[in-house]
C-alpha cells in the first residue's frame, strides 16, 4: 500500500517536472512533508526525511533529463566539470546545515525560497542574456557551484532555479543554461542524498525503511514512476503555452511557500 502512494507521488512529480521544466524537487518536497505526517513519523525529522528523500530521487530524474538534452548538444560539459567540485561540496555542507536546522526552520526557509521561485516565474524570467559576457575563472566558477550545492541541499532540490539563472547571468544561452543545469543536477543529488544518509544516521532517526534522512520506498516509488511520467510532461508542455505554464506553476509554488511559512511559524 505505502509502495503505492509512492508510485503515485511520482508519476504526479514527474509529470508536473517535465510539464513545466523545473526539477520535482519543489513539488516532492511539500508532497513527503503530508505523506510522512499522516503516517506519524516523528515531526522533528520529517521535513529531513522529504528534503533527502527528494534529493535521492533526483539522481534519477536528472541523468534522464541530462541525456536527452545531451542529445540535443545543449550540455556545456567543460562547465559541468568546473562546477562539480564545489557542487559536491557543498551539497554535502549543505545536508549538514538542514541537519542541524530545526524542522520549522527548514519549513520557513523552503517556504520563502518557494514564494521567491514563484515571483521570478510569474515575472516571465524574461532573462536578457548578454553574449558578450563570458563564464568567470575555473576557480570561480567551482565557489559558484559551492554556494549553489550548499543551497540545493538545504531546498532537497536540484538546483535548475539557482544555476540557470547563474548561467544567464554569464552569457550562456537559454537552452544551453538548461541541458547544462540538468547535468549539474547529478552530482547536487548524489552529494546530498549521501550526505542526508550520513547525517541522518548519525541522528539514530527511527524511521522504518529509512537510511539516515532517505526513506528508501519512497525513493522507489517517487524515481521509478517520474522517470516515466517526465517524457509524458514535456510532451504536453509542447502543446501548452509557456507563459500560461510559468503562471500556473508560479501560482502552485505560491500556495506550497505561504502553506510552509503558516506551519513554521505556527507550531
Amino acid at each position: 500500500m505505502e509502495l503505492i502512494t509512492y508510485l503515485g507521488i511520482g508519476a504526479i512529480a514527474g509529470f508536473a517536472a517535465g510539464l513545466f521544466g523545473v526539477g520535482g524537487g519543489l513539488i516532492i518536497v511539500p508532497i513527503l512533508y503530508v505523506v510522512f505526517t499522516q503516517a506519524g513519523y516523528d515531526p522533528s525529522v520529517i521535513m529531513h526525511m522529504a528534503l533527502g528523500t527528494s534529493l535521492a530521487t533526483i539522481m534519477i530524474t536528472s541523468i534522464s533529463s541530462m541525456m536527452a538534452h545531451n542529445k540535443n548538444g545543449a550540455v556545456l560539459w567543460n562547465v559541468v566539470r568546473n562546477l562539480a567540485p564545489g557542487l559536491i561540496l557543498g551539497s554535502f555542507l549543505g545536508a549538514g546545515v538542514a541537519d542541524i536546522l530545526s524542522g520549522q526552520h527548514l519549513q520557513i526557509i523552503i517556504g520563502l525560497f518557494a514564494l521567491w521561485v514563484a515571483f521570478k516565474m510569474f515575472k516571465g524570467a524574461k532573462v536578457a542574456v548578454d553574449e558578450s559576457k563570458s563564464l568567470p575563472s575555473a576557480p570561480m566558477q567551482m565557489l559558484a557551484g559551492g554556494g549553489i550545492g550548499i543551497a540545493s541541499a538545504i531546498f532537497g532540490i536540484g538546483g535548475g532555479s539557482l544555476t540557470v539563472p547563474y548561467l544567464n547571468k554569464n552569457g550562456v544561452v537559454m537552452q544551453k543554461a538548461v541541458g547544462t543545469s540538468s547535468a549539474c543536477g547529478l552530482p547536487i543529488a548524489i552529494a546530498g542524498a549521501l550526505g542526508f544518509m550520513f547525517f541522518g544516521a548519525k541522528e539514530a532517526v527511527h524511521v522504518p525503511n529509512a537510511i539516515g534522512y532517505v526513506h528508501i520506498y519512497a525513493f522507489i516509488g517517487i524515481s521509478v514512476m517520474s522517470f516515466i511520467t517526465a517524457k509524458l510532461g514535456a510532451k504536453v508542455a509542447h502543446m501548452l503555452s509557456p507563459a500560461m505554464l510559468k503562471k500556473c506553476f508560479a501560482c502552485l509554488l505560491t500556495v506550497i511557500g505561504c502553506y510552509f511559512i503558516f506551519k513554521g511559524f505556527w507550531h
